[in-house]
């Protein structure tokens, strides 16, 4: 492997070790449905977005609620002994994409048919830490002033 590649697959291992993901792949809902759901709790706090879904009526938002929780997990793995109080978990980025896409068909009169589309989709969550990312920011700042 080349060095350019080596450097930057380095790199993406190291962003790996901060990004706390989970995926809900082939899911029996129309991604339109879904996207409500995840509309609802963009941006949030991971425990008031726990909260939203928990009271929300829809069925997609159990399939949210449980996949949100995976994504904690996933974060409580990589930081051992760490509150999520004291870091401020929000949810960074969250994708609805559809999935496959079952075909049927359904007898219509005067022997005709009509194509059902029953449609699956794929839910990809992203946590951020607000605390890492303001110390981050604050780093990036530091080194901008220093080089000037």
């Amino acid at each position: 492997m080349g060095s350019r590649k080596h450097n930057s697959a380095e790199k993406r291992k190291e962003e790996r070790k901060t990004q706390y993901i989970a995926r809900l792949r082939n899911v029996p809902t129309s991604p339109r449905k879904m996207r409500l759901v995840a509309d609802l709790i963009r941006g949030m706090d991971a425990e008031h977005a726990l909260n939203v879904l928990q009271h929300t009526q829809k069925e997609a938002a159990g399939r949210v609620y449980k996949l949100l929780r995976s994504a904690i997990a996933n974060w409580e793995v990589k930081n051992e002994g760490a509150r999520i109080e004291d870091n401020q978990l929000y949810i960074k980025y969250i994708s609805v994409d559809s999935g496959r896409m079952l075909k049927r068909i359904q007898p219509a009169p005067q022997g005709r048919a009509h194509r059902i589309r029953k449609r699956s989709n794929h839910v990809t969550l992203i946590l951020g830490n607000r605390v890492e990312e303001m110390k981050a920011m604050e780093a990036t700042v530091e080194q901008t002033t220093s080089n000037e």
